[in-house]
Formats: structure tokens, sequence, C-alpha cells
């Protein structure tokens, strides 16, 4: 963590989040990677010509480009209630969530009624993902609402930078392990740490797509041994990463150019 606190410095000191659509390229970087791990087969760059200009992959399901779009709505509401200092709540959540499902979402009918996972509802039924069981489904409404008051508490006291980053990471690792809806809860999930991380002004997060089985090993292992500092650990290289590269394209952009420098082509 020490030598992910001097990256972060070194990339405030650089000034690199003021420059000219540094913010925007960066939200389609989490569109896109978040949606990847997902199952969505867009590639960055169709994911930037899809988020600036409206324009579907050919082909390419639907379905994957409406999963881009509606996680940059969510992504752009999270970052705006932060920047706000707005109070997490449990609605908050389900308004994140009900954004990411918007437009695939299903209909789940259920023994205890019906539930539409495009409105941020709570599931009313045991689920799996992979190796993974989770919690009964009669513990989420009371373990959501105790992980936000956790979290606002953590959120009002004062924390160093390293705090408020392993809190970011710790309320990615709860919610998704709570698992409160029936779809979108890796991205709500991320989405989550992304509104802590903005809430403190800090650069957001990305959790490689490439990296998505480590990603899955992190949080099972994590589970398993009940130990928090696996998946932080796994985080930090992921932080590591995102500030190392960013670092290195904007000290490469500052270089002159070697030789004859830039030459038109016709």
């Amino acid at each position: 963590m020490i030598e992910l606190i001097k990256l972060l410095a070194q990339y405030n000191d650089l000034g690199i989040a003021d420059v000219i659509d540094h913010n925007r390229f960066n939200l389609i970087a989490i569109d896109h990677h978040s949606t990847r791990i997902e199952g969505s087969t867009l590639t960055e760059i169709e994911t930037q010509v899809l988020i600036n200009e409206g324009r579907t992959p050919n082909g390419k399901r639907l379905e994957e480009s409406l999963m881009v779009t509606d996680h940059h709505a969510a992504l752009v509401f999270a970052l705006e209630n932060a920047k706000a200092k707005k109070y997490l709540t449990v609605s908050l959540l389900q308004q994140i969530n009900a954004l990411v499902m918007r437009n695939t979402g299903k209909v789940y009918n259920t023994m205890l009624g019906v539930v539409d996972s495009k409105i941020g509802a709570f599931r009313k039924g045991n689920v799996t993902a992979g190796v993974s069981y989770f919690l009964n489904f009669d513990k989420v409404e009371r373990l959501t609402i105790e992980l936000v008051k956790k979290l606002n508490e953590s959120m009002q006291s004062s924390l160093s930078v390293s705090g408020r980053l392993n809190l970011s990471f710790d309320a990615h690792f709860n919610l998704v392990s709570i698992h409160p809806y029936y779809d979108g809860n890796g991205r709500t999930s991320r989405l989550l740490m992304n509104y802590i991380q903005a809430y403190y002004q800090l650069p957001l997060a990305i959790v490689q797509s490439e990296n998505k089985a480590a990603y899955i090993k992190a949080l099972v292992d994590t589970r398993e041994q009940e130990n928090i500092q696996i998946f932080r650990d796994f985080m930090v290289d992921e932080y590591a990463f995102l500030l190392s590269r960013e670092i290195k394209k904007f000290e490469a952009m500052k270089k002159p150019s070697p030789g004859k420098g830039f030459t038109l082509l016709f």
C-alpha cells in the first residue's frame, strides 16, 4: 500500500486528471471492462463509439450494447451523487442497480412473488455464481442495510488515503458477497467502489477484464479464508497498474518526438 500511495501522489502531482477528455475516456474504460467481465464482447473502441456517438457495432448482439449504455448511465448517476456528497442509502444502491439493469433486466416469478430486476428490487430466492453459493435471500435486506450503515459511519470519520481506498475495496467485496439482486451484482458492487472513490476525489479503480479469473479467485479465496486482505491486495495491484499506466502515457505524451517528429501523410 505504501508504494500505491506514492504512485497516487505522483499521479496527482502530474495533474493527469486535468488533461482534456481524460475523465470521459476513463469512464469509457470503466464501462468497457466492467461489462466485459459480465459477458460483453464490445472492444474498447466499439464502446467509445457507442457512448460518444450512439452507434451500435455491427455483428454484436443488441443486448451487449444495451448493457454498456445502461452501465454508463449508472456510472454517471453514481458519480454525480458522490460528487454532490449525497448520503449513501439502500435506495441509492437500488437506483444504481436499476440503471445497470434498465434495458436487460428480467422478471422472476418466485414462491414469494414477482421480482422485476429492472427496478433494483431485492431477490426473493437463492442464487449461485460459478462455485459460489450466496447468502440465503431472507438475510439480504438486513445485511444490505447494515453494510450501508457501516459505510456511512466510516465515511463520516477521519480516514487516511489508504483507509479510504480500503473502504472502497471492502464495500465492493461485501456488496457482491451479499449479492442482493438477481442481476447486475458485480457491476453494482464495482460502481459502489467507484462511488466511494469519487466521494473522496480519488482516481476511479478499474478491474481489468483480462484479469477476470484472478478477480473471481480473489473473491472466492477471501470468502473461504475469511480474510479481506486477499481482496484488498488484488485491488491494490489493479489500482497500481492503472495509475502506473496513466503516468507512463502522460509522460510519453510530454516527451519531444524523436527524429523528424510528426510527418503529414497524404
